[in-house]
């Protein structure tokens, strides 16, 4: 089952669609046809198709609802053992440059505790155990604030695309 904008369900939805799906098993028992039973619960054919097979093989079981998949999570240990490795940089970890980014980071941690996470989900759980994105530390030697204002006065405004 996909679903738009990568969601999932809450427990309410889940619920909501664990009592159509039982809905639909009263109607295989009282011997109606999946189209019958597709109309009276506005879902698809293929939907109760899928229902009455799972019900068939594994009974009630098979149409409840599995609950949340939820999300792999590191215990108190790793998280400590991850910091320490960011702590270190990426250079030990065999990358050529000292940044860490959020495909770098969701290597690290599949490589370490043999978890995957999506990119998106690495941030999340970067930013539930204070973690930021990186900021240099100081600006470049060779900026030139006075430069960098004219520009802006003077060329920006020539150069940007006029409103339409």
């Amino acid at each position: 089952m996909r679903y738009p904008q990568g969601g999932g369900l809450t427990d309410a939805e889940r619920i909501a669609r664990e009592r159509v799906r039982l809905q639909a098993v009263a109607g295989f028992e009282a011997g109606a046809k999946n189209r019958e039973i597709a109309a009276s619960l506005r879902v698809s054919e293929r939907s109760v198709e899928r229902w009455r097979r799972q019900w068939r093989e594994d009974g009630l079981a098979g149409v409840a609802s599995k609950g949340s998949p939820g999300r792999p999570r590191l215990s108190g240990t790793q998280i400590a053992r991850l910091a320490l490795e960011l702590e270190r940089g990426p250079l030990p970890h065999g990358w050529a440059d000292q940044r860490w980014t959020l495909a770098r980071v969701k290597t690290l941690i599949g490589r370490l505790f043999h978890v995957s996470y999506t990119v998106e989900g690495t941030w999340r759980l970067l930013r539930r155990h204070g973690w930021s994105w990186q900021q240099p530390a100081r600006r470049a030697i060779e900026r030139d604030d006075y430069a960098v204002e004219l520009w802006r006065r003077e060329v920006w405004p020539r150069v940007r695309a006029p409103r339409r």
